[in-house]
């Protein structure tokens, strides 16, 4: 049985919304693999990357009170460390939506990622996902959003980028890959809203990229 710990939401992105999306994905994995998702709080995650699960999936932003005038961080450098060796050791990382946004970009995690959010348009707006030609790890990909449209800057040298997004507000990556020591990263930058989140195609490549990081 593979085992995935989540950790989920923040102050902008409901819990609620993130697991129907999730929920939906793991149901189309390979019926012959049975998966355990374990959630987790953001103090217990160092525990339980010693134990060493099959891949871990992070959709939550460094900041914990983003509104307030100090705004605190949940990932110190001890949580860094620990996912840096996690990966490095052999494990498989899922960097979703916010669990690429806020951090440090010099932190240790930034550097496992290999890229970073920097801003996206207040408006959200229709955003077109496209896979990269030439790239079908996770199968062909072309689909559209009402998305917080995602901007990131990316190692592209150091990487595989899979994923573009395109709006009126302009190109980016949406989506990139690599291992890291013995394990696997993998970057996705959709979605925000309830919609997205449970949208078919979307979906679709949300379980390809679980069963890719927690093979």
């Amino acid at each position: 049985m593979k085992r995935i710990v989540v950790v989920l939401g923040d102050y902008y992105h409901p819990k609620e919304w993130i697991n129907a999306s999730l929920d939906h994905a793991l149901g189309l994995l390979n019926e012959n693999e049975k998966v355990e998702c374990v959630e987790v709080q953001t103090s217990q995650l160092s525990e339980e990357l010693a134990k060493k699960p099959d891949a871990v999936i992070l959709f939550k932003e460094d900041r914990i009170n983003p509104t307030d005038e100090k705004v605190d961080t949940w990932m110190n450098e001890e949580i860094g460390e620990a996912i840096f060796r996690y990966v490095d050791q052999g494990g498989g990382w899922l960097g979703w939506h916010s669990g690429l946004a806020s951090y440090d970009i010099n932190s240790s995690y930034t550097k496992l990622l290999k890229g970073h959010f920097e801003y996206h348009p207040v408006q959200h707006s229709q955003v077109k996902y496209t896979g990269i030609q030439g790239n079908d790890v996770f199968g062909p990909v072309s689909f559209d959003l009402l998305d917080e449209h995602y901007f990131v800057k990316v190692k592209e040298e150091e990487t595989n980028v899979f994923l573009k997004s395109e709006s009126e507000d302009g190109h980016s990556i949406a989506g990139w890959y690599h291992h890291y020591g013995k394990g696997k990263v993998c970057c996705l930058t959709p979605a925000h809203n309830k919609e997205g989140l449970l949208n078919e195609n979307f979906t679709q490549l949300l379980a390809r990229t679980i069963e890719w990081v927690g093979r």
